[in-house]
């Protein structure tokens, strides 16, 4: 064989041997990756408490000084026994003397019950209450991908990026936070 040839064969040989390791190296590349299709949030909803004052007035009935309206009763009784007396003659006057007493009796105890209850003040309380906030809480990513000539899917709790890591295979995620659907 000449010089010549066999210069030709060693340099085809490296050629050949060249480009085969440039293919196995893009070869290996594109199987180190697997390409990102789609990737679609996953959430679920989370209630929150949390809470929510405000001041609000407050209607208010005063402590009575006479609790039993002994006052009212009284000058009722007064009056009545007054306007009784006026009623009737004879032995007829002492028994509307007496009725109008009572009757006076019963109508003052009523008007100071009466006037008591509406003896009303108004106040400012900051009162607070629990309140549930309803929101949307991401739990993980359902990602879509291709590796090779398959499409398949899996869930992270990361989103990715354009590609996802692969060795032998497998995709390199944190096993925890996937699993094959």
């Amino acid at each position: 064989m000449n010089r010549s040839m066999l210069g030709g064969v060693v340099i085809g040989v490296a050629v050949a041997a060249g480009g085969a390791a440039v293919a196995s190296y893009g070869l290996n590349q594109r199987n180190n990756f697997a390409e990102v299709l789609d990737v679609q949030p996953v959430t679920k909803t989370v209630h929150v408490p949390h809470e929510v004052c405000e001041d609000v007035p407050v209607t208010k009935q005063r402590q009575p000084k006479d609790e039993h309206q002994i006052a009212g009763t009284a000058i009722g009784a007064i009056l009545g026994g007054v306007i009784g007396h006026q009623v009737g003659g004879g032995s007829g006057k002492q028994l509307a003397t007496v009725a109008g007493a009572a009757a006076g009796g019963y109508a003052g105890n009523r008007v100071e019950k009466h006037v008591q209850d509406k003896d009303t003040y108004t106040e400012t309380e900051h009162r607070c209450r629990t309140e549930q906030e309803s929101k949307q809480e991401t739990v993980g990513y359902d990602v879509r991908y291709k590796l090779g000539d398959t499409v398949d899917h899996v869930r992270m709790k990361e989103r990715p990026g354009d590609r996802i890591p692969v060795k032998d295979g497998r995709l390199l995620i944190d096993e925890e936070s996937a699993h094959r659907s």
